[in-house]
């Protein structure tokens, strides 16, 4: 497939208009995953900094974002892994880029990553790839197919984990192709100064937290993996000790894991403590109200955006010791990393950071949120994803 040659296809030649970059992924869904919302982001940088920028995907609520940002949305069914859609979706691609003066394609997920692979061959414009997470080898071909996202002319990381994973798994991957970019933190959102008292009570009135009762919260969709029963059980070693804890996250359809949690929470004797509170549309605010945010997944996070963001808004953050939380939290001095699935451990970091006394508070809050503003913010991560392209283009063109 990918040595067939379109004869009306030519690589782009003019020097003088600015470049172009055309990101593909499979749908821009409502949610605003780290793959919707990546993509989101450098669209509206490469319109800021004058480049032209092309989304292409299968639709969404997420698309009037991308066209907010300036740029232009195609939709495709890219979201396909039939292999004649695949094949189909190369053609389309292919003429997508020629049409568009593309330079770059940045695939983002694995199943239109093949169509963009090809697609890339056949127009002559780079192709770049984003390895958003680890990706699983059980099916038999599984491990092939899954490659496509490491046969970028570069490759980015968006941890330190990531980098590792991919060297451990793809041995042909040339080390000096991974480019590692962490995800970034929204620092004009995820900002204490910039929430007002006014946006923290009603929040507070909506979920009914009485006063000077400590609020421990995890953030995340209602998915086994986050984690949930892992806080459960250490909320009830702690004993008669007063808490509010908050579970922040839709469902998402999943009503019979909601009603384990339910009945999990009755079982240990934690109902007048757990709330499941569901979906959050003022995510700042919510941190702003917690006294400790608490990262529980018993799979390693890729990032972990629950951890950046919250550390943004300078509040400790207990998180297991797996994944890419190492890289973010510094352990006793921006907060806690624990065993992953430990219960017992986790209550007892739990029981240390509800213990800090105010000065001890503000300065975890500095150092925390001095750490995401030196390492982990939306403007860093743009940057250094438009630099990627600059290496490829400007090599073109200088």
């Amino acid at each position: 497939m990918e040595n067939q040659q379109i004869s009306s296809i030519t690589a782009p030649s003019e020097h003088s208009r600015p470049p172009a970059v055309m990101q593909v992924l499979p749908s821009l869904g409502a949610g605003g995953g780290g793959v919707e919302r990546g993509t989101v982001e450098i669209a509206g940088a490469l319109t800021g900094a004058g480049w032209r920028s092309i989304v292409v995907s299968s639709g969404g609520p997420m698309v009037r974002e991308v066209e907010r940002a300036g740029a232009t949305h195609v939709e495709l069914p890219v979201q396909s892994k039939n292999p004649f859609v695949i094949r189909g979706n190369t053609e389309r691609l292919a003429r997508l880029a020629v049409e568009h003066n593309v330079d770059v394609i940045h695939a983002r997920s694995r199943a239109p990553a093949w169509s963009a692979l090809s697609a890339a061959r056949r127009s002559g414009a780079h192709f770049v790839t984003t390895v958003h997470g680890p990706y699983g080898f059980g099916l038999p071909l599984k491990r092939l197919y899954n490659s496509v996202m490491t046969r970028g002319e570069r490759v980015i990381a968006i941890s330190e984990f990531i980098r590792r994973y991919i060297l451990e798994n793809y041995k042909k991957v040339d080390p000096d192709c991974i480019r590692l970019i962490h995800r970034g933190v929204n620092t004009d959102i995820f900002d204490p100064a910039q929430v007002s008292a006014a946006r923290v009570i009603q929040l507070s009135e909506q979920w009914r937290l009485p006063d000077g009762v400590p609020t421990v919260m995890l953030p995340g969709r209602l998915t086994r993996w986050k984690g949930h029963h892992v806080l459960l059980e250490a909320l009830a070693r702690l004993g008669d000790r007063p808490v509010r804890c908050l579970i922040v996250g839709g469902e998402q359809g999943r009503t019979a894991y909601r009603r384990e949690l339910e009945a999990l929470v009755h079982k240990l004797g934690l109902d007048s403590s757990v709330h499941l509170v569901g979906e959050c549309r003022d995510m700042a605010a919510a941190y702003k109200i917690a006294d400790v945010v608490v990262s529980a997944s018993t799979e390693p996070e890729a990032f972990g955006r629950v951890v950046a963001e919250a550390q943004a808004m300078g509040k400790p953050v207990i998180a297991p010791n797996h994944g890419a939380a190492p890289e973010i939290i510094v352990p006793d001095v921006t907060g806690w990393l624990v065993p992953p699935e430990n219960p017992a451990a986790l209550a007892e970091a739990l029981e240390f950071a509800l213990d800090l006394d105010t000065v001890e508070r503000e300065t975890l809050a500095r150092k925390a949120i001095r750490r995401v503003h030196e390492n982990f913010t939306r403007a860093r991560m743009c940057e250094a994803t438009l630099d990627v392209y600059r290496e490829l283009v400007g090599a073109e063109r200088g």
